[in-house]
């Protein structure tokens, strides 16, 4: 009866039909294992393992850094810290022609990687950045083009919430892969793998959306002038004030995990606890009380590293306990900080808010990540994981052809499914068998996030195309937006090709770090 099929089928149906996806994954899945159970297609004995999986979910701290690494974007976005950094760099590359396009891109680069919320950026850019180069002159479509695209660098420059769940998703079945093969001495994939193998491609995104910008500028001047009237020369201390906090911010991440300091939880807390202090500050906090609390964290953290002690212990002596009591000190004064921050946050009303936000997306991303796997479930049941390794196996082309099938089928789903939904629903059928075929999980796992990202570009269910639709001035029509990220998806598809030719990009930093 191909019940597997008509599964798939009747879910990609029912999304478009405007469902929750939540909901209508976990209906799909209860239907069709009724309908396996009734035919004699389903053990319904398998539903046995179903608490089990929601249990390993709930309790996998990998995934514990997604409410956090949310928060900490959320915080940074409400602080209005987005808007101060596209106003500077807008100012600082304005005079030169594409500058503005250019501004864009590397502001798209920096929200990346300090706050990885897709929607947040692109409005924000909609409304600062889209009517100033309108004003100037450049061509709509190509200023829709690069707003909506710059915000979509968030999936792809860690650390992102894409990333994180990618990255669960590849040890899975990196692991399923090789029980497969036999081996039971079995090796993992991190997510401070991933973030370092996704860091040079997400660069080389940048670089060719800034050398098209720059090149079309060139070709065609009237479509991304120079400002028409040269802007006052930036100071040097806003330069710094609006570019090194993010930076800060951003270093004490990636540095915290590619250096082997702290996990990839522990250092989502860093940043969250990073950005609330950079919001405080900007929202009124004492500078002293920051800035000296921020200090003392960070001496706290590497001191502690580097001289851990126990007080507790009975042969404690009186350098270890006074050592501990510096400890206690200067996390005394780390304390006093984030609550500074805290109480300047809530007096203007912006922390609740932003623990909504934050509360909102983590329970989204999580109903979808469980009902995903109860989907997995009942479809692994029915016979699907078994279809789907025979037809990637007699595919033409070996290797490479399952793996052009599949890049081209998750760029189709693209269409019409949000990244998480493709990332728990299909990836775990796809990608054992890819890697079986003997295709390197870690250069997979970057192949499949550069396609992944063009899900928020391509029509008509592009979430990027939706946020800058809100955001965008009543003269930017819909029509300008859907012809202006084209140009973009067809850069997008040039980075995978280079990816494709050149997996040194994507392998070097992890083989390097780790």
């Amino acid at each position: 009866m191909a019940l597997d099929l008509w599964m798939f089928a009747a879910l990609i149906g029912c999304i478009l039909l405007g469902y929750p996806v939540a909901f209508t994954i976990a209906g799909v899945a209860t239907a069709f294992a009724l309908i396996g159970w009734g035919t004699g297609a389903f053990s319904i004995t398998l539903m046995g393992a179903l608490g089990q999986r929601f249990f390993g979910i709930l309790t996998n701290p990998v995934l514990t850094a997604i409410p956090l690494f949310v928060l900490m974007g959320v915080v940074l976005e409400k602080s209005r810290i987005a808007e101060e950094l596209l106003e500077t760099m807008g100012r600082l590359f304005g005079a030169m022609r594409g500058g503005l396009g250019v501004s864009v891109v590397l502001v798209g680069a920096l929200l990346a990687a300090s706050t990885g919320i897709v929607g947040a950026t692109v409005v924000a850019m909609g409304l600062i950045a889209l009517p100033a180069m309108l004003r100037n002159g450049y061509n709509p479509r190509l200023a829709a083009g690069s707003v909506a695209t710059a915000g979509t660098l968030g999936q792809i420059i860690p650390p992102s919430t894409l990333l994180i769940i990618l990255a669960e998703v590849m040890s899975s079945s990196f692991q399923q892969a090789q029980f497969t093969m036999g081996r039971f001495s079995v090796e993992t994939i991190s997510v401070g793998q991933t973030f370092a193998a996704a860091l040079v491609p997400g660069l080389l995104l940048v670089a060719i959306y800034i050398g098209y910008i720059l090149g079309r500028a060139w070709l065609v001047p009237t479509d991304a002038p120079a400002m028409a009237r040269s802007p006052d020369r930036v100071p040097t201390g806003a330069v710094i004030g609006a570019i090194v906090p993010p930076v800060l911010l951003i270093v004490a991440v990636l540095g915290a995990i590619l250096g082997g300091v702290a996990s990839p939880n522990e250092a989502a807390s860093v940043g969250a606890v990073g950005a609330i202090l950079l919001a405080g500050l900007r929202q009124g906090a004492p500078r002293w009380v920051i800035y000296g609390g921020a200090g003392a964290l960070a001496v706290l953290a590497l001191a502690a590293g580097m001289a851990p002690v126990r007080p507790q212990r009975s042969d404690a002596g009186p350098a270890e306990i006074a050592l501990a009591l510096g400890y206690g000190a200067l996390a005394l004064a780390g304390f006093a900080a984030i609550a500074s921050a805290l109480w300047a946050l809530a007096r203007k009303r912006l922390m609740v808010p932003a623990l909504a936000q934050t509360v909102t997306v983590t329970a989204m991303i999580f109903a979808t990540i469980l009902m995903a796997s109860f989907f997995s479930l009942v479809f692994v049941g029915l016979g699907g994981e078994r279809r789907v390794m025979a037809i990637l196996e007699a595919l033409p082309g070996g290797a490479t052809g399952a793996l052009v099938f599949a890049m081209l089928f998750i760029f189709v789903l693209g269409f019409f499914l949000d990244f998480v939904e493709i990332s728990v629903i299909l990836l775990p059928l796809l990608i054992p068998p890819l890697i079986l075929m003997g295709h390197d999980p870690i250069w997979l796992a970057v192949l499949i996030a550069v396609n992944l990202q063009t899900s928020f570009l391509t029509p008509p269910f592009g979430f990027s195309l939706f946020y800058l639709r809100g955001a965008a001035p009543p003269e930017v029509t819909t029509g300008m937006i859907y012809r202006g990220v084209i140009p973009f998806i067809m850069l997008q598809a040039v980075a995978i090709a280079v990816i494709w030719l050149l997996p040194g990009l994507a392998t070097w930093l992890p083989r390097a770090v780790f």
